[in-house]
């Protein structure tokens, strides 16, 4: 897609704040999709929350079957309830073409990271290496995982799909194959920044965080505003990270956000970046309430928040996730959402991951389609997570109010050092964002 030249058309703070709060009944998913075939593998046929039809267990041979009583992290955990551990295989005759595979995962046994590893292949080609169900869901037995991959040629007429054992025998509850079409244009621009003027971030668009170390998460950097740290240059907004000693910390880098200037009740936002892969980094692109006390019940308006655990306005005025990625995992994205009854500290966090090479090298547009109904996340217009409005109150739902854009690139904090630590030999490391842009319904 062309960068668009906006020097001279911008819209003002006031038309940020209204043209964006996007009528509910506008909006409709960006991505045509074809669900090929969905398999609940060792249970019964199912309709999933997003409108996935799984069948019954076919196409499936190998290992044996087993159920768990209790799944955590998933609004369909009845799809992981059942599921067939050791070296299966599954055979499904479908078109020619190219496909994304979702597959779901849950460890039944109580078992540490590292103590369960297998590989998936499919049409004889790796996709998955030692899927760490445990370790991949932040050491939380019982919890549901999907890993998506992309890009799968099947040119013979059959899905083959093998799971090998590693230190464990694998374990599988089921598989979803999509087949993606041509997307829809029938969207038009509402805000934007194409970072095609040198120098500083638009302030018209933009405010720039500057904290110190352990503000948030935990993170080992400090976040200026200094070029040497964050700029527009050659066409990209450039987050660069350092290791240096400034400010009381050992580690430079940037953080900046749209709140007051960019705020937005449903529609598309997407962002076109590169992302490093240096272990302990960790870039991010994702979204705040622009009234983080909406939902707050220990503090109010006027209180610090961000990374104070006596304030509740974070999780319960929500937060969505369009990307995450560290470091030490190179490859894997996340796009998460969290609110008081789902998030990491009740094991009940919904999230999703899908699998992309060449992240440090290539550039990937990196997508969030919001209704009042649903938040969808995509990878190059592949959706790898969804999550449904189960329209049982705002400690499930608060995003029904206006949020804005985050982009940072973080340094350790819990995440970035889960890999080992920050590995001081890759710096400086950058995140390039070539746009962001935020979409809405044509009339």
């Amino acid at each position: 897609m062309p960068k668009i030249d906006m020097h001279n058309y911008r819209f003002s703070r006031l038309l940020a704040f209204v043209s964006c709060l996007f009528l509910p009944q506008a909006l409709a998913a960006q991505a045509v999709e074809d669900v090929v075939w969905a398999v609940n593998v060792g249970g019964p046929a199912y309709e999933a929350r997003d409108g996935t039809v799984f069948e019954a267990e076919s196409s499936v041979k190998g290992g044996e079957t087993g159920t768990l009583e209790t799944v955590l992290g998933s609004q369909d955990p009845d799809v992981y309830r059942s599921y067939r551990v050791g070296e299966v295989q599954i055979d499904r005759p479908v078109q020619p073409g190219t496909y994304a595979l979702t597959f779901h995962f849950a460890e039944p046994m109580e078992i540490n990271a590292g103590d369960r590893l297998f590989d998936v292949v499919a049409e004889d080609q790796t996709v998955i290496e030692d899927v760490d169900v445990i370790l991949w869901r932040d050491g939380k037995t019982k919890s549901a995982l999907t890993v998506t991959v992309r890009d799968v040629n099947v040119n013979d007429g059959e899905l083959n799909v093998r799971l090998v054992s590693g230190t464990r025998e694998p374990v599988i509850s089921g598989l979803v194959v999509v087949r993606t079409f041509n997307v829809s244009d029938d969207w038009e621009l509402a805000w934007s920044d194409e970072f095609n003027v040198p120098g500083a971030p638009d302030p018209a668009l933009w405010s720039v965080d500057v904290w110190p170390p352990r503000t948030v998460n935990d993170e080992d950097q400090t976040y200026t505003d200094r070029p040497k740290n964050l700029r527009v240059e050659d066409g990209f907004l450039v987050i660069e990270a350092h290791k240096e000693e400034f400010a009381g910390a050992e580690y430079t880098s940037a953080r900046i956000h749209s709140s007051g200037k960019g705020d937005f009740l449903y529609g598309r936002v997407e962002a076109r970046a590169r992302v490093p892969v240096g272990k302990g980094t960790w870039s991010a692109i994702w979204m705040l309430p622009s009234d983080p006390f909406r939902y707050a019940s220990t503090c109010q308006t006027g209180d610090l928040w961000q990374g104070v655990d006596e304030c509740d306005a974070w999780p319960n005025s929500g937060e969505i996730d369009i990307l995450e990625h560290v470091g030490y995992q190179p490859g894997h994205i996340h796009g998460t959402v969290h609110n008081v009854a789902y998030y990491w500290r009740n094991w009940q966090q919904r999230k999703g991951r899908i699998l992309q090479d060449g992240i440090g090298e290539r550039f990937h547009v990196y997508a969030m389609e919001w209704t009042p109904e649903r938040i969808d996340i995509f990878v190059d217009d592949v959706r790898y997570f969804t999550y449904v409005n189960e329209n049982m109150g705002w400690e499930s739902w608060p995003y029904d109010h206006a949020f804005h854009l985050v982009i940072n690139l973080a340094i350790g904090g819990g995440w970035g050092r889960a890999g080992g630590g920050i590995d001081d030999s890759v710096f400086p490391q950058k995140m390039l964002v070539d746009y962001v842009r935020v979409f809405r319904r044509q009339p």
